[in-house]
Protein backbone atom coordinates (compact mmCIF):
# COMPACT_ATOMS: atom_id res chain seq x y z
CA UNK A 1 0.00 0.00 0.00
CA UNK A 2 2.06 2.91 -1.27
CA UNK A 3 -0.35 5.71 -0.40
CA UNK A 4 -2.25 6.82 2.65
CA UNK A 5 -5.99 7.39 2.65
CA UNK A 6 -7.34 10.95 2.48
CA UNK A 7 -11.01 10.66 3.39
CA UNK A 8 -13.67 12.91 1.94
CA UNK A 9 -17.05 13.19 3.61
CA UNK A 10 -18.45 10.59 1.24
CA UNK A 11 -15.50 8.25 1.82
CA UNK A 12 -15.85 8.54 5.59
CA UNK A 13 -19.54 7.66 5.30
CA UNK A 14 -18.69 4.57 3.23
CA UNK A 15 -16.11 3.48 5.77
CA UNK A 16 -18.46 3.91 8.70
CA UNK A 17 -21.18 1.97 6.92
CA UNK A 18 -18.66 -0.79 6.28
CA UNK A 19 -17.78 -0.88 10.01
CA UNK A 20 -21.43 -1.05 11.07
CA UNK A 21 -22.03 -4.24 9.06
CA UNK A 22 -18.63 -5.84 9.72
CA UNK A 23 -17.27 -5.21 6.22
CA UNK A 24 -14.14 -3.15 7.00
CA UNK A 25 -11.88 -5.72 5.34
CA UNK A 26 -14.02 -5.53 2.21
CA UNK A 27 -13.55 -1.75 2.31
CA UNK A 28 -9.76 -2.09 2.29
CA UNK A 29 -9.82 -5.00 -0.16
CA UNK A 30 -11.62 -2.82 -2.71
CA UNK A 31 -9.14 0.02 -2.34
CA UNK A 32 -5.85 -1.85 -1.84
CA UNK A 33 -6.42 -5.52 -2.78
CA UNK A 34 -2.73 -6.43 -3.10
CA UNK A 35 -1.55 -4.79 0.14
CA UNK A 36 -0.35 -7.04 2.94
CA UNK A 37 -3.01 -7.83 5.53
CA UNK A 38 -1.40 -10.75 7.35
CA UNK A 39 2.03 -12.29 7.63
CA UNK A 40 2.61 -15.64 9.35
CA UNK A 41 5.64 -17.93 9.67
CA UNK A 42 4.40 -20.02 6.73
CA UNK A 43 2.43 -17.72 4.40
CA UNK A 44 1.02 -14.22 3.82
CA UNK A 45 -2.41 -12.86 2.86
CA UNK A 46 -3.30 -9.63 1.10
CA UNK A 47 -6.44 -7.69 1.97
CA UNK A 48 -8.02 -8.98 -1.21
CA UNK A 49 -7.23 -12.60 -0.33
CA UNK A 50 -8.37 -12.21 3.29
CA UNK A 51 -11.66 -10.68 2.16
CA UNK A 52 -12.25 -13.45 -0.37
CA UNK A 53 -11.50 -16.18 2.16
CA UNK A 54 -13.84 -14.63 4.72
CA UNK A 55 -16.67 -14.64 2.16
CA UNK A 56 -16.02 -18.30 1.38
CA UNK A 57 -16.06 -19.15 5.07
CA UNK A 58 -19.40 -17.39 5.55
CA UNK A 59 -20.97 -19.31 2.68
CA UNK A 60 -19.48 -22.59 3.91
CA UNK A 61 -21.19 -22.16 7.29
CA UNK A 62 -24.45 -20.94 5.78
CA UNK A 63 -24.58 -24.02 3.57
CA UNK A 64 -24.61 -26.07 6.80
CA UNK A 65 -27.42 -24.06 8.37
CA UNK A 66 -25.33 -21.68 10.50
CA UNK A 67 -26.45 -18.04 10.33
CA UNK A 68 -26.96 -14.76 12.13
CA UNK A 69 -27.67 -15.20 15.83
CA UNK A 70 -25.89 -18.55 16.07
CA UNK A 71 -22.70 -19.26 18.01
CA UNK A 72 -19.39 -20.44 16.55
CA UNK A 73 -16.39 -21.76 18.52
CA UNK A 74 -12.80 -21.60 17.27
CA UNK A 75 -9.77 -23.37 18.75
CA UNK A 76 -6.79 -22.38 16.63
CA UNK A 77 -3.17 -21.28 16.86
CA UNK A 78 -1.93 -17.97 15.41
CA UNK A 79 -2.23 -19.05 11.80
CA UNK A 80 -3.96 -17.33 8.89
CA UNK A 81 -7.24 -19.20 9.27
CA UNK A 82 -7.84 -17.58 12.66
CA UNK A 83 -8.27 -14.08 11.15
CA UNK A 84 -10.27 -15.57 8.26
CA UNK A 85 -12.80 -16.95 10.73
CA UNK A 86 -12.81 -13.71 12.77
CA UNK A 87 -13.48 -11.56 9.69
CA UNK A 88 -16.15 -13.98 8.45
CA UNK A 89 -17.89 -14.04 11.83
CA UNK A 90 -17.91 -10.23 11.95
CA UNK A 91 -19.90 -10.02 8.73
CA UNK A 92 -22.32 -12.91 9.17
CA UNK A 93 -23.87 -11.90 12.50
CA UNK A 94 -22.66 -14.82 14.62
CA UNK A 95 -21.27 -14.85 18.15
CA UNK A 96 -17.66 -16.08 18.00
CA UNK A 97 -15.94 -17.73 20.96
CA UNK A 98 -12.19 -18.28 20.70
CA UNK A 99 -11.07 -21.21 22.88
CA UNK A 100 -7.74 -21.48 24.68
CA UNK A 101 -5.92 -24.35 22.95
CA UNK A 102 -3.95 -25.18 26.11
CA UNK A 103 -7.12 -26.65 27.63
CA UNK A 104 -7.87 -30.34 27.85
CA UNK A 105 -10.63 -31.78 25.70
CA UNK A 106 -13.00 -31.78 28.66
CA UNK A 107 -12.22 -28.15 29.57
CA UNK A 108 -12.51 -26.96 25.97
CA UNK A 109 -15.69 -28.98 25.53
CA UNK A 110 -17.29 -27.20 28.48
CA UNK A 111 -16.73 -23.83 26.74
CA UNK A 112 -17.85 -25.03 23.30
CA UNK A 113 -21.00 -26.46 24.87
CA UNK A 114 -21.65 -23.55 27.25
CA UNK A 115 -21.40 -20.92 24.49
CA UNK A 116 -24.02 -22.95 22.59
CA UNK A 117 -21.83 -23.32 19.53
CA UNK A 118 -23.54 -24.67 16.45
CA UNK A 119 -20.19 -24.83 14.60
CA UNK A 120 -16.78 -25.82 15.97
CA UNK A 121 -13.63 -25.04 13.98
CA UNK A 122 -10.40 -26.58 15.31
CA UNK A 123 -6.71 -26.62 14.44
CA UNK A 124 -5.45 -30.15 13.68
CA UNK A 125 -2.43 -29.32 15.82
CA UNK A 126 -4.78 -29.84 18.77
CA UNK A 127 -6.66 -32.80 17.35
CA UNK A 128 -6.78 -34.73 20.62
CA UNK A 129 -8.35 -31.87 22.56
CA UNK A 130 -10.69 -31.10 19.64
CA UNK A 131 -12.04 -34.66 19.55
CA UNK A 132 -12.52 -34.60 23.32
CA UNK A 133 -14.29 -31.25 23.14
CA UNK A 134 -16.58 -32.44 20.34
CA UNK A 135 -17.71 -35.35 22.52
CA UNK A 136 -18.75 -32.94 25.27
CA UNK A 137 -20.32 -30.38 22.90
CA UNK A 138 -22.64 -32.62 20.89
CA UNK A 139 -24.74 -29.66 19.70
CA UNK A 140 -21.81 -28.35 17.65
CA UNK A 141 -22.69 -30.49 14.66
CA UNK A 142 -20.81 -28.43 12.05
CA UNK A 143 -17.14 -29.28 12.53
CA UNK A 144 -14.23 -28.04 10.42
CA UNK A 145 -10.57 -29.07 10.76
CA UNK A 146 -7.81 -26.57 9.94
CA UNK A 147 -4.41 -27.65 8.66
CA UNK A 148 -4.93 -31.39 8.72
CA UNK A 149 -7.41 -34.09 9.59
CA UNK A 150 -9.40 -34.56 12.79
CA UNK A 151 -11.70 -37.56 13.25
CA UNK A 152 -15.31 -36.48 12.71
CA UNK A 153 -14.37 -33.10 11.21
CA UNK A 154 -14.57 -31.88 7.59
CA UNK A 155 -11.50 -30.18 6.12
CA UNK A 156 -11.74 -26.39 6.43
CA UNK A 157 -10.07 -25.81 3.04
CA UNK A 158 -12.37 -28.28 1.33
CA UNK A 159 -15.47 -26.59 2.74
CA UNK A 160 -14.31 -23.06 1.87
CA UNK A 161 -12.83 -23.82 -1.56
CA UNK A 162 -16.22 -24.99 -2.80
CA UNK A 163 -17.77 -21.55 -2.21
CA UNK A 164 -17.79 -18.24 -4.08
CA UNK A 165 -15.32 -15.55 -2.95
CA UNK A 166 -17.30 -12.43 -3.94
CA UNK A 167 -18.73 -10.21 -1.18
CA UNK A 168 -21.85 -11.51 0.52
CA UNK A 169 -24.93 -9.43 -0.28
CA UNK A 170 -26.46 -9.33 3.21
CA UNK A 171 -23.78 -8.69 5.86
CA UNK A 172 -24.80 -8.52 9.52
CA UNK A 173 -22.51 -7.37 12.32
CA UNK A 174 -21.32 -10.18 14.56
CA UNK A 175 -19.67 -10.15 17.96
CA UNK A 176 -17.21 -12.15 20.02
CA UNK A 177 -17.78 -13.73 23.42
CA UNK A 178 -14.59 -14.68 25.21
CA UNK A 179 -14.36 -16.63 28.44
CA UNK A 180 -12.68 -15.58 31.66
CA UNK A 181 -9.57 -17.50 32.67
CA UNK A 182 -11.51 -19.43 35.28
CA UNK A 183 -9.16 -19.00 38.25
CA UNK A 184 -12.14 -19.67 40.51
CA UNK A 185 -14.66 -22.22 39.33
CA UNK A 186 -15.68 -22.68 35.72
CA UNK A 187 -14.78 -19.95 33.20
CA UNK A 188 -17.62 -17.58 32.34
CA UNK A 189 -18.52 -16.15 28.96
CA UNK A 190 -18.41 -12.35 28.79
CA UNK A 191 -21.12 -11.25 26.38
CA UNK A 192 -21.40 -7.76 24.92
CA UNK A 193 -23.69 -6.61 22.09
CA UNK A 194 -22.12 -6.28 18.64
CA UNK A 195 -20.02 -3.13 18.22
CA UNK A 196 -18.17 -2.02 15.09
CA UNK A 197 -14.39 -1.70 15.37
CA UNK A 198 -13.65 1.99 15.04
CA UNK A 199 -9.99 2.97 15.12
CA UNK A 200 -10.99 6.47 16.18
CA UNK A 201 -12.34 5.29 19.51
CA UNK A 202 -11.30 3.62 22.74
CA UNK A 203 -7.83 2.05 22.94
CA UNK A 204 -7.11 2.62 19.26
CA UNK A 205 -7.53 6.40 19.37
CA UNK A 206 -3.92 7.27 20.15
CA UNK A 207 -2.37 4.50 18.05
CA UNK A 208 -2.20 6.81 15.01
CA UNK A 209 -2.28 4.02 12.44
CA UNK A 210 -1.31 5.00 8.89
CA UNK A 211 -2.28 2.56 6.12
CA UNK A 212 0.77 1.84 4.02
CA UNK A 213 3.13 3.14 6.70
CA UNK A 214 2.20 1.19 9.85
CA UNK A 215 2.75 -2.51 10.56
CA UNK A 216 1.61 -4.29 13.72
CA UNK A 217 3.33 -7.21 15.46
CA UNK A 218 0.94 -9.60 17.23
CA UNK A 219 2.93 -11.11 20.11
CA UNK A 220 0.20 -12.99 22.00
CA UNK A 221 -2.26 -15.80 21.32
CA UNK A 222 -5.34 -14.56 19.50
CA UNK A 223 -7.77 -16.37 21.79
CA UNK A 224 -7.10 -13.67 24.40
CA UNK A 225 -9.10 -10.45 24.37
CA UNK A 226 -6.18 -8.01 24.00
CA UNK A 227 -4.37 -9.70 21.09
CA UNK A 228 -7.71 -10.33 19.36
CA UNK A 229 -8.92 -6.75 19.73
CA UNK A 230 -5.75 -4.66 19.83
CA UNK A 231 -3.42 -6.74 17.66
CA UNK A 232 -5.87 -8.06 15.05
CA UNK A 233 -9.27 -6.39 14.74
CA UNK A 234 -7.96 -2.88 15.43
CA UNK A 235 -5.10 -2.69 12.93
CA UNK A 236 -6.96 -4.63 10.21
CA UNK A 237 -9.92 -2.26 10.55
CA UNK A 238 -7.45 0.59 9.99
CA UNK A 239 -6.04 -1.03 6.85
CA UNK A 240 -2.79 -1.97 8.60
CA UNK A 241 -0.93 -5.25 8.06
CA UNK A 242 -0.34 -7.62 10.97
CA UNK A 243 2.58 -10.01 11.53
CA UNK A 244 1.52 -13.03 13.61
CA UNK A 245 3.90 -14.69 16.08
CA UNK A 246 3.17 -18.36 16.76
CA UNK A 247 4.70 -18.47 20.22
CA UNK A 248 6.61 -15.60 21.82
CA UNK A 249 10.37 -15.30 22.12
CA UNK A 250 12.27 -12.20 23.20
CA UNK A 251 15.03 -12.21 20.58
CA UNK A 252 12.65 -13.29 17.81
CA UNK A 253 10.52 -10.25 18.65
CA UNK A 254 13.48 -7.96 18.05
CA UNK A 255 14.33 -9.78 14.82
CA UNK A 256 10.80 -9.37 13.47
CA UNK A 257 10.69 -5.68 14.39
CA UNK A 258 13.88 -5.08 12.44
CA UNK A 259 13.07 -7.37 9.50
CA UNK A 260 9.56 -6.02 8.87
CA UNK A 261 9.98 -2.45 10.15
CA UNK A 262 7.26 -2.96 12.75
CA UNK A 263 5.75 0.28 14.01
CA UNK A 264 3.09 -0.94 16.47
CA UNK A 265 2.66 -3.79 18.92
CA UNK A 266 0.92 -4.96 22.07
CA UNK A 267 2.84 -6.71 24.87
CA UNK A 268 2.51 -7.71 28.51
CA UNK A 269 4.89 -6.80 31.37
CA UNK A 270 6.57 -10.23 31.49
CA UNK A 271 7.62 -9.70 27.87
CA UNK A 272 9.19 -6.37 28.78
CA UNK A 273 11.08 -7.98 31.63
CA UNK A 274 12.44 -10.74 29.44
CA UNK A 275 13.39 -8.28 26.70
CA UNK A 276 15.42 -6.10 29.04
CA UNK A 277 16.98 -9.25 30.55
CA UNK A 278 18.56 -10.17 27.21
CA UNK A 279 22.33 -9.64 27.11
CA UNK A 280 23.18 -6.08 26.12
CA UNK A 281 25.05 -7.22 23.02
CA UNK A 282 21.89 -9.03 21.82
CA UNK A 283 19.68 -6.01 22.40
CA UNK A 284 22.11 -3.70 20.61
CA UNK A 285 22.39 -6.01 17.62
CA UNK A 286 18.82 -5.28 16.43
CA UNK A 287 17.47 -2.04 14.99
CA UNK A 288 14.11 -1.28 16.64
CA UNK A 289 13.99 2.38 15.61
CA UNK A 290 10.88 1.73 13.49
CA UNK A 291 8.75 1.26 16.64
CA UNK A 292 6.38 4.18 17.17
CA UNK A 293 3.65 2.85 19.44
CA UNK A 294 3.66 -0.08 21.90
CA UNK A 295 0.68 -0.73 24.14
CA UNK A 296 0.66 -2.92 27.23
CA UNK A 297 -1.78 -4.07 29.87
CA UNK A 298 -3.21 -7.34 31.32
CA UNK A 299 -1.09 -7.20 34.51
CA UNK A 300 0.63 -4.53 36.64
CA UNK A 301 4.00 -3.47 35.21
CA UNK A 302 6.79 -2.84 37.72
CA UNK A 303 7.99 0.75 37.54
CA UNK A 304 11.65 -0.26 37.06
CA UNK A 305 10.75 -2.58 34.17
CA UNK A 306 8.71 0.04 32.35
CA UNK A 307 11.33 2.71 32.93
CA UNK A 308 13.96 0.41 31.42
CA UNK A 309 11.83 -0.15 28.29
CA UNK A 310 11.23 3.58 27.96
CA UNK A 311 14.96 4.24 28.30
CA UNK A 312 15.59 1.74 25.50
CA UNK A 313 12.71 2.42 23.07
CA UNK A 314 11.92 6.02 23.93
CA UNK A 315 8.55 7.60 24.86
CA UNK A 316 6.42 5.28 22.74
CA UNK A 317 5.00 2.96 25.41
CA UNK A 318 1.31 3.38 26.30
CA UNK A 319 -0.59 1.52 29.01
CA UNK A 320 -4.23 0.67 29.59
CA UNK A 321 -6.29 -0.70 32.43
CA UNK A 322 -9.04 -2.89 31.02
CA UNK A 323 -10.29 -6.45 30.73
CA UNK A 324 -12.64 -8.55 28.63
CA UNK A 325 -15.49 -6.94 30.59
CA UNK A 326 -14.65 -3.32 29.73
CA UNK A 327 -12.18 -0.42 29.65
CA UNK A 328 -11.00 1.81 32.47
CA UNK A 329 -8.03 4.07 31.68
CA UNK A 330 -5.23 4.72 29.20
CA UNK A 331 -1.95 6.54 29.92
CA UNK A 332 0.70 7.80 27.54
CA UNK A 333 4.45 7.87 28.26
CA UNK A 334 4.59 11.59 29.11
CA UNK A 335 1.93 11.36 31.84
CA UNK A 336 3.41 8.12 33.14
CA UNK A 337 6.89 9.62 33.45
CA UNK A 338 5.42 12.41 35.59
CA UNK A 339 3.58 9.86 37.76
CA UNK A 340 5.49 6.55 37.56
CA UNK A 341 3.21 3.62 38.24
CA UNK A 342 -0.10 5.19 37.21
CA UNK A 343 -2.36 3.38 34.76
CA UNK A 344 -3.93 6.66 33.67
CA UNK A 345 -6.59 9.24 34.28
CA UNK A 346 -10.22 8.24 33.69
CA UNK A 347 -11.86 9.81 30.62
CA UNK A 348 -14.31 11.60 32.96
CA UNK A 349 -14.25 12.28 36.73
CA UNK A 350 -17.13 9.88 37.36
CA UNK A 351 -15.74 6.99 35.28
CA UNK A 352 -13.78 5.40 38.18
CA UNK A 353 -14.90 5.03 41.79
CA UNK A 354 -12.77 3.74 44.67
CA UNK A 355 -15.03 1.92 47.08
CA UNK A 356 -14.40 0.73 50.61
CA UNK A 357 -13.92 -3.02 50.72
CA UNK A 358 -15.47 -3.15 54.21
CA UNK A 359 -18.94 -3.68 52.85
CA UNK A 360 -21.97 -2.02 51.34
CA UNK A 361 -24.18 -0.62 54.13
CA UNK A 362 -27.79 -0.27 53.00
CA UNK A 363 -26.74 -1.21 49.49
CA UNK A 364 -24.39 1.76 49.05
CA UNK A 365 -20.61 1.57 48.80
CA UNK A 366 -18.86 4.33 50.75
CA UNK A 367 -16.51 6.17 48.38
CA UNK A 368 -12.91 6.71 49.46
CA UNK A 369 -10.77 9.83 49.19
CA UNK A 370 -7.46 10.49 47.45
CA UNK A 371 -4.78 7.84 48.01
CA UNK A 372 -7.14 5.63 50.02
CA UNK A 373 -6.94 2.05 48.75
CA UNK A 374 -10.17 0.27 47.93
CA UNK A 375 -11.99 -1.74 45.28
CA UNK A 376 -12.00 -0.18 41.81
CA UNK A 377 -15.38 0.24 40.11
CA UNK A 378 -15.68 1.28 36.45
CA UNK A 379 -18.70 3.02 34.95
CA UNK A 380 -20.49 0.85 32.42
CA UNK A 381 -21.14 2.39 29.00
CA UNK A 382 -24.66 3.62 28.23
CA UNK A 383 -24.87 0.90 25.59
CA UNK A 384 -23.05 -2.39 25.34
CA UNK A 385 -23.06 -3.39 29.00
CA UNK A 386 -21.56 -6.85 29.40
CA UNK A 387 -23.21 -9.80 31.10
CA UNK A 388 -21.80 -13.13 32.15
CA UNK A 389 -23.45 -15.55 29.75
CA UNK A 390 -26.23 -17.54 31.43
CA UNK A 391 -25.07 -16.40 34.87
CA UNK A 392 -27.35 -13.70 36.25
CA UNK A 393 -26.04 -14.08 39.80
CA UNK A 394 -22.41 -13.43 38.87
CA UNK A 395 -23.46 -10.51 36.68
CA UNK A 396 -25.50 -8.97 39.50
CA UNK A 397 -22.64 -9.41 42.00
CA UNK A 398 -20.24 -7.65 39.63
CA UNK A 399 -22.39 -4.55 39.15
CA UNK A 400 -23.25 -1.86 41.67
CA UNK A 401 -25.76 0.35 39.90
CA UNK A 402 -24.08 1.79 36.82
CA UNK A 403 -20.65 0.53 37.89
CA UNK A 404 -18.89 -2.84 37.71
CA UNK A 405 -15.72 -4.19 39.29
CA UNK A 406 -13.02 -6.55 38.04
CA UNK A 407 -11.98 -7.27 41.63
CA UNK A 408 -8.92 -5.04 41.47
CA UNK A 409 -7.78 -2.71 44.23
CA UNK A 410 -6.15 0.68 43.92
CA UNK A 411 -6.44 4.40 44.57
CA UNK A 412 -6.80 7.77 42.84
CA UNK A 413 -4.25 10.47 43.56
CA UNK A 414 -5.08 14.13 44.14
CA UNK A 415 -5.22 14.79 40.39
CA UNK A 416 -7.47 11.82 39.63
CA UNK A 417 -4.82 9.43 38.27
CA UNK A 418 -5.43 5.75 39.00
CA UNK A 419 -2.83 3.50 40.65
CA UNK A 420 -3.30 -0.27 41.06
CA UNK A 421 -2.22 -2.10 44.19
CA UNK A 422 -3.41 -5.66 43.53
CA UNK A 423 -6.47 -7.85 43.16
CA UNK A 424 -8.61 -8.20 46.27
CA UNK A 425 -8.24 -11.97 46.04
CA UNK A 426 -4.44 -11.61 46.24
CA UNK A 427 -4.39 -9.40 49.33
CA UNK A 428 -2.26 -10.80 52.19
CA UNK A 429 -3.45 -10.03 55.73
CA UNK A 430 -0.70 -10.66 58.25
CA UNK A 431 -1.34 -9.69 61.87
CA UNK A 432 -4.29 -7.60 60.70
CA UNK A 433 -2.15 -5.56 58.30
CA UNK A 434 -2.88 -5.46 54.55
CA UNK A 435 0.05 -6.35 52.28
CA UNK A 436 -0.15 -6.03 48.49
CA UNK A 437 1.89 -8.75 46.73
CA UNK A 438 2.42 -6.67 43.57
CA UNK A 439 4.51 -4.19 45.58
CA UNK A 440 6.84 -6.96 46.78
CA UNK A 441 7.02 -8.57 43.34
CA UNK A 442 8.10 -5.27 41.83
CA UNK A 443 11.07 -5.11 44.19
CA UNK A 444 12.09 -8.71 43.54
CA UNK A 445 11.97 -8.20 39.78
CA UNK A 446 14.50 -5.39 40.15
CA UNK A 447 17.11 -7.91 41.33
CA UNK A 448 19.33 -9.10 38.45
CA UNK A 449 19.04 -12.78 39.42
CA UNK A 450 15.23 -12.84 39.24
CA UNK A 451 13.49 -13.85 36.02
CA UNK A 452 9.95 -13.85 37.42
CA UNK A 453 8.39 -13.66 40.86
CA UNK A 454 5.13 -14.46 42.58
CA UNK A 455 4.32 -13.38 46.13
CA UNK A 456 1.53 -15.06 48.07
CA UNK A 457 0.21 -15.36 51.59
CA UNK A 458 0.69 -18.75 53.21
CA UNK A 459 -0.96 -19.86 56.48
CA UNK A 460 0.75 -18.86 59.73
CA UNK A 461 -0.79 -19.95 63.02
CA UNK A 462 0.35 -16.81 64.87
CA UNK A 463 -0.12 -14.11 62.22
CA UNK A 464 -2.86 -15.65 60.08
CA UNK A 465 -0.72 -15.35 56.95
CA UNK A 466 2.92 -14.73 56.19
CA UNK A 467 4.56 -13.46 53.02
CA UNK A 468 6.18 -16.09 50.81
CA UNK A 469 8.10 -15.32 47.61
CA UNK A 470 8.26 -17.89 44.82
CA UNK A 471 11.00 -17.05 42.34
CA UNK A 472 11.93 -18.15 38.84
CA UNK A 473 15.60 -17.36 38.26
CA UNK A 474 17.27 -15.89 35.20
CA UNK A 475 18.94 -18.43 32.86
CA UNK A 476 22.29 -19.56 34.21
CA UNK A 477 21.66 -18.42 37.79
CA UNK A 478 22.01 -21.20 40.38
CA UNK A 479 19.63 -21.39 43.32
CA UNK A 480 21.31 -21.42 46.73
CA UNK A 481 20.37 -20.68 50.32
CA UNK A 482 22.71 -17.71 50.14
CA UNK A 483 20.79 -16.30 47.16
CA UNK A 484 17.48 -16.74 48.99
CA UNK A 485 18.90 -14.81 51.95
CA UNK A 486 20.21 -12.14 49.58
CA UNK A 487 16.76 -11.68 48.02
CA UNK A 488 15.11 -11.32 51.42
CA UNK A 489 17.75 -8.77 52.41
CA UNK A 490 17.22 -6.95 49.11
CA UNK A 491 13.50 -6.64 49.91
CA UNK A 492 14.26 -5.24 53.36
CA UNK A 493 16.36 -2.51 51.75
CA UNK A 494 13.35 -1.25 49.80
CA UNK A 495 10.28 -2.22 51.83
CA UNK A 496 8.99 -2.07 55.38
CA UNK A 497 10.00 -5.24 57.17
CA UNK A 498 6.42 -6.48 57.62
CA UNK A 499 5.97 -6.55 53.83
CA UNK A 500 9.08 -8.64 53.18
CA UNK A 501 9.01 -12.39 52.50
CA UNK A 502 9.93 -14.63 55.39
CA UNK A 503 11.01 -17.28 52.94
CA UNK A 504 12.02 -17.47 49.28
CA UNK A 505 11.35 -20.62 47.29
CA UNK A 506 12.76 -21.33 43.85
CA UNK A 507 10.82 -22.97 41.01
CA UNK A 508 11.71 -23.84 37.45
CA UNK A 509 8.67 -22.02 36.06
CA UNK A 510 5.85 -20.03 37.62
CA UNK A 511 2.27 -20.86 36.59
CA UNK A 512 1.74 -17.74 34.49
CA UNK A 513 -1.00 -17.46 31.88
CA UNK A 514 0.17 -16.55 28.40
CA UNK A 515 -1.80 -13.31 28.77
CA UNK A 516 0.75 -12.25 31.38
CA UNK A 517 -1.31 -12.94 34.50
CA UNK A 518 0.12 -15.08 37.28
CA UNK A 519 -2.11 -18.00 38.24
CA UNK A 520 -1.94 -17.30 41.97
CA UNK A 521 -4.87 -19.51 42.85
CA UNK A 522 -2.85 -22.56 41.80
CA UNK A 523 0.27 -21.24 43.50
CA UNK A 524 -1.48 -20.65 46.82
CA UNK A 525 -3.24 -24.00 46.62
CA UNK A 526 0.10 -25.85 46.53
CA UNK A 527 1.21 -24.22 49.77
CA UNK A 528 -2.13 -24.62 51.54
CA UNK A 529 -2.12 -28.36 50.81
CA UNK A 530 1.41 -28.64 52.18
CA UNK A 531 0.40 -26.62 55.27
CA UNK A 532 -2.62 -28.80 56.00
CA UNK A 533 -0.56 -31.97 55.60
CA UNK A 534 2.12 -30.64 57.95
CA UNK A 535 -0.54 -29.62 60.46
CA UNK A 536 -2.03 -33.13 60.47
CA UNK A 537 1.43 -34.59 61.03
CA UNK A 538 1.99 -32.29 64.04
CA UNK A 539 -1.36 -33.27 65.48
Amino acid sequence: MAETVQETGTEEKVRREAAVCGMMIAYWAERFPTSLALRSPVADLTFGELNARANQFVRALRSQGVGAGDSVALMCSNRLEFPEVVVGAQRMGVRLTAVNWHLTGEEAGYIVDDCEAKAFIADARFAGAAVGAAKVAAAATVRLAIGGSIAGFVAYDEACDAESAHNIEDPSLGTSMLYTSGTTGRPKGVFRPPSPVETSSSLFASAAYEPGESFHLCTGPLYHAAPLGISLRGPLAAGVGVTLMDGWDAEETLRLVEAHRITHSHMVPTMFHRLISLPEEVRRSYDVSSLRFVMHGAAPCPVAVKQAILDWWGPIVHEYYAATEGSGTVVGPEDWLQRPGTVGKPPSPDHIRIVSSDGMPEGENPLLGSREVGTIYIKAPNSGRFVYFKNEEKTANTYDGDYFTLGDMGYLDEDGYLFLTDRSAHLIISGGVNIYPAEVEEVLLAHPAVGDAGVIGVPNEEWGEEVRAVVELQPGVVQTDALAAELMSFCREHLARYKCPRQVDFVKELPRHDNGKLYKTALRAQYRVAYEEAKKTRE
